[in-house]
């Protein structure tokens, strides 16, 4: 399946009981609201269909995994209620991920901004490349990593999500991110990391449905109350963004 997005897509293919699902926008596969939406319903129809047994989630391209948030539509937000509706498509989409009953491994082929490290924290396997480097600039630009910042925390400890949130312009290496329990392999090559991949997706593909499915639910457990926690801290940066502080900082990104 093939979902057209202005500037960009979201695929989704079963083969031999993998569901892949990537994304695509031509700014570092930034994420604006349709590609957003479109991610989570693709996780939550793997969920439900029962010949898929593991779900692959990437992005195209051979640069960066993720850049975040679209600027264009954060710059084009203007109420509150819009600005709920944009950071609202980051907590359905960490929220699907949680409860979908089928691990998820995530390729990172390259470096992680905001959302696209909230992505990689809500992974249950993300397998990533050298030079696949993170960063958390929300502060930079007026907000917070509020919607994110529950699964970074639950992935990598307090001491160091408040690192990444604090220090908002400076990148990490993702041996860093490794060391984290970010990613949780970390391989020289492409080759390599796609072979990992390969090798781990086809494992889970034939091993039980059910254990697969009962060992997630205790992974995630205490996170139950996140379908409302998330939409409250999309909230906030919802209101956030509308200061004019906010706005003057997108702009200057835009330009560098």
């Amino acid at each position: 399946m093939l979902k057209q997005i202005k500037e960009g897509h979201v695929k989704a293919e079963r083969h031999n009981g993998v569901m892949t699902i990537e994304f695509s926008h031509p700014q570092s596969n930034s994420l604006p609201a349709e590609m957003l939406e479109g991610i989570a319903h693709e996780i939550h129809g793997a969920g439900n269909d029962h010949e898929t047994k593991v779900v692959i989630l990437q992005s195209a391209g051979e640069r960066a995994f993720c850049a975040g948030a679209s600027f264009d539509e954060l710059l084009a937000i203007e109420t509150v209620d819009q600005g709920l509706r944009f950071f609202g498509g980051f907590a359905l989409l960490i929220n699907e991920m949680r409860k979908c009953p089928k691990f998820i491994i995530v390729r990172i082929q390259g470096k992680c901004v905001g959302g696209g490290v909230g992505i990689a924290a809500a992974a249950d396997y993300a397998i990533a490349v050298e030079g696949a480097d993170v960063k958390l600039s929300e502060l930079s630009i007026g907000i917070g990593p509020f919607v994110v910042g529950p699964a970074v925390e639950r992935k990598i400890g307090l001491a160091a999500f408040s690192s990444l949130a604090i220090d908002a312009a400076m990148w990490r290496d993702a041996e860093w991110a490794r060391r984290r329990g970010l990613y949780a392999e970390l391989h020289g090559t492409v080759t390599g990391m796609d072979e990992s991949i390969a090798r781990l997706a086809n494992q889970l593909a034939h091993s039980n449905p059910e254990a697969m499915t009962l060992l997630k639910q205790s992974m995630w457990k205490g996170t139950e109350h996140w379908d409302q926690l998330l939409f409250e801290k999309a909230a906030l940066s919802g209101r956030l963004i509308l200061s004019a502080f906010s706005k003057t900082a997108i702009q200057k990104f835009k330009k560098k």
